[in-house]
């Protein structure tokens, strides 16, 4: 049933959060972007925006900070490369950037002149998502959609339309690994998800609810803007986006959605070679030649 207290209404627009510093991976993010790092032959960030463009999403938003003026560059039309490709007739590659490239005018950048947490860095986009529904995709987690399915946000959508409220990806992981991430409180299974009774932010092992982290795809009400304008600082002294969806809990439904791909927290060091493996292993052109490296390295 449609969540009572949220009319069901499109989600339009989505908010990339881009204004880290990436400290995990200096010295190499000291001038590079992490978003911007590669995985196999494509910027961690173009993976977000491709699954958000799946789901159907319209206008994506980034919420940048100082030294991330090459995100914006990423994103923009380079006249003098499409010459240069065309002049070779390199069509393939000019077809694959023309379908990555965003339409002219759906793509908007607002600053977060502080490292506040992912609570004000929603906030910050207050005023390009006005008020609507959007989605909340974390540049840092790679989705890997499962053979022959859809991406994670284009999933969420699928519960969204028959839920409404607001929607929550989760997935398991290591018990021990439970103080990284927000962990929900599971309820009952709900549209091919499952209603979210509570959740708490980076909780130690013993408190922990479940073993369901948050794996940093939502799609969020408005009035979750309205509860981070006040919202105190909590773990880590930063603005919780999850202390605000607790309170938003209090007024509204909450569901979750689980993931049945795999994600990669290109965040660390091991799920950015995780990742670069896994992509590249899944590649028809270097695949094999990646497997036969692999296993030439591991028999040294």
């Amino acid at each position: 049933m449609p969540d009572s207290n949220s009319a069901i209404r499109p989600v339009r627009k989505a908010v990339f959060p881009v204004a880290g510093l990436g400290t995990r991976f200096l010295p190499a993010s000291k001038s590079v972007p992490k978003e911007m790092l590669t995985v196999v032959d494509m910027p961690v960030i173009q993976y977000a925006v491709n699954e958000a463009r799946e789901a159907g999403i319209e206008h994506f938003v980034f919420v940048t900070g100082r030294n991330k003026a090459v995100i914006e560059d990423h994103f923009d039309l380079q006249p003098e490369l499409l010459e240069t490709l065309a002049s070779r007739n390199k069509t393939e590659m000019l077809e694959m950037l023309a379908r990555q490239q965003p339409e002219a005018g759906r793509t908007s950048f607002t600053r977060q002149q502080a490292p506040l947490g992912l609570g004000h860095a929603v906030w910050c986009a207050r005023d390009i998502i006005g008020d609507e529904p959007f989605a909340l995709l974390l540049p840092d987690m790679v989705m890997k959609a499962p053979a022959n399915g859809t991406g994670c946000l284009a999933s969420m959508m699928d519960v969204y339309n028959q839920t409404g409220g607001n929607i929550i990806a989760a997935e398991q992981c290591d018990s021990a690994q439970v103080s990284s991430y927000g962990i929900v409180a599971p309820g009952d299974r709900a549209a091919g998800g499952f209603e979210i009774k509570g959740m708490v932010e980076k909780p130690n092992p013993e408190d922990a609810p479940s073993n369901l982290m948050i794996n940093g795809r939502y799609i969020l009400q408005p009035e979750i803007f309205t509860l981070l304008e006040n919202q105190a600082t909590g773990a880590g002294g930063e603005i919780q986006l999850t202390d605000a969806m607790l309170r938003l809990l209090d007024a509204q439904s909450f569901f979750g959605y689980d993931f049945k791909g795999k994600t990669f927290d290109c965040g660390s060091k091991e799920g950015f070679i995780s990742a670069n493996v896994h992509f590249a292993l899944d590649n028809e052109e270097i695949g094999p030649m990646v497997r036969q490296l692999l296993t030439s390295a591991l028999a040294q």
